[in-house]
């Protein structure tokens, strides 16, 4: 009768002892490799797309990082460096002939002093809308396919005051058949 109660003990022992283990294991969490994982922010994903690779397809998809460039400039919390980069990513939607317009520093300098002058009124650009794929007009000029599309941004002011801004924007394909913005301007009142 010894034995078998040995036995019971020790097939017991086993069995607490497996059953110890499995409740270890299902229970066992690991640890992230990062404690505390960076978080990318809007302006930060702008800044790192890289448009060699992954260039907008479509004049509206220009449009649109266009104006996701422009709603960047009026967060706050960005650094100098990270302003020079979007308003760098800015002009690689740029035409040629538009960018060649202007030198550089000064897009840089006129485009700060433009966004400090609309904040300094209490204005912020906080949303947008561009015209749908079917209002997109193509045409061709000078050997150039183009198109014409409008964006409306909308402006609100510390007062709760709102205003659109209606622009129409042309494009013309580039070399590489990528679409880049030629010029805007104000659309005018109907």
């Amino acid at each position: 009768m010894n034995k078998y109660v040995k036995g019971i003990i020790a097939i017991a022992v086993f069995i607490i002892l497996v059953g110890g283990y499995y409740y270890y294991l299902s229970n066992f969490r690991t640890k992230p490799t990062e404690e505390n994982p960076t978080k990318v922010s809007e302006v930060q994903k702008l800044i790192l797309k890289n448009l060699e690779k992954d260039y907008p397809p479509t004049p509206k998809e220009v449009a649109k990082l266009y104006a996701d460039l422009t709603l960047a400039f009026y967060v706050d919390g960005y650094s100098e460096e990270e302003f020079i980069s979007l308003a760098e990513k800015m002009r690689e939607l740029f035409d040629v002939e538009l960018r060649d317009h202007t030198d550089r520093d000064v897009y840089i300098s006129n485009l700060r002093t433009e966004i400090a002058s609309l904040k300094s009124q209490g204005n912020t650009i906080s949303s947008y809308s561009i015209s749908p794929s079917t209002d997109v007009e193509f045409f061709t000029k000078d050997n150039h396919d183009c198109a014409r599309l409008n964006i409306s941004f909308t402006i609100k002011n510390t007062s709760k005051s709102v205003a659109i801004s209606k622009e129409v924007f042309i494009m013309r394909k580039d070399i590489n058949g990528h679409w880049k913005i030629y010029g805007w301007t104000l659309a005018k009142e109907q």
